[in-house]
């Protein structure tokens, strides 16, 4: 009998290898096992508009010991089950059924209706033995984004900001792109590489329009390796020129002014096929959203140095007794939202 979690735990670690280029689709490993337990090919989706894992997988069984082994003696491990439906790719569970795979391992079940059991359907109905939900829970926080906008129709919401000791995210500065005080420093370079990770793990990244005069940010990722996110502006008034930063031709900018609601955005995010936003501030935004209850993480980092006068307040929540890190002297607190 072979060890079903050993094998789907392989397949999660080739699928982070995706992390930073597959959106908005999910991250799926592929690993084939031999009768006697063996490997004999692994694969994981690359790049958005690529081949499947599984596809990846088989290919690589092709090119390597095929005269060696048999297909119908062969299991395939996958974190998500096979797609069935022709997308930008053919449906991996067809190519599966044409190779002869005996036998097929799916850790969850796939959210989008265009799968949702259909893949694994096809498989039973060709005669492949397939067994599901093998480390289930782990396979749904790997792609809890994706998760998330298929079964809660909108994007997962990431809430992230720094703030001093005392309990400040700044100090007060005139918004102005005419003249510009820079930002209170609390982050550190380390603290500062870890924000860009989180950039590169979401599809999109939004501030509001006191954040973009103030400081003019690009919102792009390059203290990591990853695409740059969609920037989204929440601008109500139209107060951010179109010189500034955020309009930049390194990624696409989508703006809200006639409608800054959030579930409005959330709903508009959704449609577009945007499976995660992280929100970068600043206080007003990130108190309409807290207020609203609307997001599944919070990621806060608190500064071992206090800003010392009055300043622009941090949103007021109940931070765990023990941080997930200590970098740099500096405590990083995540949250979790309701479910």
């Amino acid at each position: 009998m072979l060890d079903y979690p050993k094998y789907i735990a392989r397949t999660l670690h080739l699928a982070r290898l995706g992390c930073y280029y597959v959106a908005p689709n999910p991250m799926v490993g592929a690993v084939l096992v031999n009768k006697d337990g063996n490997i004999i090919a692994e694969g994981w989706h690359k790049q958005f508009g690529g081949p499947h894992a599984e596809v990846e997988c088989v290919r690589n069984y092709e090119l390597g010991i095929k005269n060696y082994e048999k297909l119908e003696e062969c299991t395939l491990f996958v974190n998500l089950e096979p797609c069935s439906h022709y997308g930008k790719t053919p449906p991996c569970a067809k190519m599966i059924i044409e190779k002869g795979v005996g036998r097929v391992v799916v850790g969850l079940l796939d959210p989008n209706p265009l799968v949702a059991g259909k893949g694994v359907q096809m498989l039973r109905d060709a005669g492949i033995e397939v067994v599901v939900g093998v480390m289930e829970k782990e396979c749904r926080e790997l792609n809890k984004r994706f998760i998330c906008l298929h079964e809660k129709k909108r994007p997962y919401v990431i809430l992230k900001w720094a703030q001093t000791k005392d309990g400040y995210l700044d100090k007060f500065r005139v918004e102005s792109l005419e003249f510009r005080e820079g930002p209170l420093v609390i982050s550190t370079a380390w603290t500062k590489q870890l924000v860009h990770q989180m950039r590169a793990e979401n599809m999109a990244i939004l501030v509001g329009s006191g954040t973009a005069l103030a400081d003019n940010p690009g919102l792009k990722t390059t203290r990591w390796p990853g695409r740059n996110p969609i920037r989204v502006l929440l601008d109500r008034r139209g107060r951010v020129p179109m010189n500034s930063k955020i309009f930049s031709d390194d990624a696409e900018t989508i703006v809200y002014r006639d409608n800054t609601e959030w579930q409005y955005v959330l709903g508009d995010l959704a449609k577009r096929g945007i499976h995660s936003v992280m929100v970068e501030g600043g206080a007003e935004i990130l108190n309409m959203i807290i207020q609203d209850g609307t997001w599944d993480e919070m990621h806060i980092e608190v500064s071992d140095k206090a800003l010392g006068e009055e300043g622009v307040p941090a949103s007021k929540v109940s931070l765990p007794l023990q941080p997930k890190q200590i970098i740099d002297g500096h405590y990083i607190y995540e949250l979790r939202g309701r479910e």
